[in-house]
């Protein structure tokens, strides 16, 4: 039975389905010896390859799951010869996981790393409507108005950000429950109301809470696994 090559990658554990196009877009995908296009299909039958190494699936894999809580300078990357200050590097797990989504290189706090392609998307989804929280301080007081502003949602990027959830938490500082995921997203929110992002932490996503240190790395606990999942259930594999 044939497989689109990004759904795949994900299947295996390889990668994301996300990073999985951009590689087969650099060209570094090949399936006998050919560079396919995006959206091509695999084969049983086929050899497929990335980077030059040989890509087949481990019957009996165990999906792995961790709590990560990043430090300010490492990047949610894996491509490990362009970003020397990568995740992967730095945790330096016995066994190939990608990260799920990305927090900007400034910014600290909790992202998820996995073995399991099929969970990526479902996360990262913004239809899912998946609660994403930060602690975020600026460099100036804020007040009400930019409360109200934040949560009605801020022009950025040709967009207008989605209704959010926004708490002062002090004269300079306040907490944003996300559901969508742009390109510096917060950041940019802050710019466009006059401010700049001085600090950037995300404390949760979905049911699971940072609560370990700076650093450091955890397993995901059965019932939080199990919150998840059923969280998930309703949830969309696919992407854009």
């Amino acid at each position: 039975m044939a497989t689109r090559i990004n759904k795949y990658l994900s299947e295996v554990g390889y990668c994301s389905r996300r990073e999985a196009d951009r590689l087969i877009l650099e060209g570094k995908v090949t399936i006998n010896g050919k560079i396919p296009e995006i959206g091509a299909k695999v084969q049983e039958s086929d050899q497929l390859e990335v980077k030059g190494q040989i890509i087949e699936k481990s019957t009996g894999q165990k999906n792995i799951y961790l709590a990560f809580n990043k430090p300010i300078g490492i990047v949610c990357t894996t491509d490990r010869k362009a970003e020397p200050n990568n995740v992967i590097d730095f945790i330096k797990f016995p066994k190939r996981i990608f990260p799920i989504g990305r927090l900007d290189k400034p910014s600290e706090g909790l992202i998820f790393l996995t073995n399991d392609g099929d969970i990526v998307n479902k996360i990262l989804r913004a239809r899912n409507n998946h609660e994403k929280e930060y602690i975020v301080s600026v460099n100036r007081p804020i007040n009400s108005d930019f409360i109200q502003s934040m949560s009605n949602g801020v022009e950025i990027l040709d967009t207008i950000t989605k209704n959010c959830f926004v708490k002062q938490l002090g004269p300079k500082k306040f907490k944003i429950i996300l559901t969508q995921g742009l390109n510096r997203q917060i950041r940019r929110m802050c710019e466009s109301l006059g401010y700049r992002v001085m600090s950037l932490k995300r404390v949760r996503i979905m049911n699971i809470k940072l609560d370990i240190p700076t650093g450091k790395y955890r397993e995901f606990t059965k019932k939080e696994l199990l919150d998840l999942k059923r969280l998930l259930k309703k949830s969309s594999k696919t992407y854009d």
